[in-house]
């Protein structure tokens, strides 16, 4: 044999080589993934998804105070001080009345006395009437009363899971209720949701 009909020969030899282990690949292929279909179901990437049992699961609660002011009408009453709040002209006209009186009584020095016991008197008198007769102009005004409040309100932001997975108990937060089971992956990390 040439040497030509030496290298038709390999690389015929070579082709049919190839063609075989490439059907073999193309059946091991579909062996595996047909095997993996049966199992479970898969990811984007061909691996088999896991999941561990949800063995309960607590809201996290947050608390936030909103304070708020809350407004009311009021009506207040105002009393303003007598413009004559000493009574000086009830106590100088009772004094003025008094004297006078008191000077019509008697004689002598007995009508000094009597004179200044009325003015005296008369005072008194004078002043405990105006008490009695004045009073302080009184006014009402409505005004706006306001105070702060605190308005709290409660949300949910999370969920702490705990869930057991090849007999270990675990705990993760996740934003959502994941149900009865959530996907694990390597390391045993909780993914998601799965219902």
């Amino acid at each position: 044999m040439n040497r030509l009909t030496i290298n038709v020969l390999n690389i015929a030899i070579a082709a049919v080589l190839a063609t075989g282990i490439s059907a073999c690949n193309r059946n091991a292929d579909a062996g595996v993934s047909n095997g993996a279909a049966d199992a479970g179901s898969t990811d984007a990437g061909g691996a088999a998804v896991k999941y561990a049992k949800v063995v309960s699961v607590d809201p996290v609660r947050s608390t936030v105070n909103n304070p708020k002011q809350v407004c009311h009408d009021e009506t207040v009453t105002h009393t303003a001080p007598p413009k004559d709040e000493h009574r000086i002209a009830g106590t100088a006209i009772g004094a003025v009345v008094g004297g006078l009186v008191g000077n019509q009584v008697g004689g002598g020095k007995g009508k000094t006395l009597a004179t200044v016991a009325g003015a005296v008197g008369g005072g008194y008198a004078g002043n405990r009437i105006q008490a009695s007769k004045q009073h302080g102009q009184v006014t009402s005004t409505v005004e706006r009363k306001c105070e702060t409040v605190n308005d709290s309100t409660t949300k949910i932001v999370g969920y702490d899971v705990r869930y057991e997975y090849n007999g270990v108990t675990r705990t993760v937060r996740m934003d959502h209720d994941p149900g009865d089971r959530v996907q694990v992956q390597e390391g045993v990390t909780a993914v998601s949701d799965a219902r």
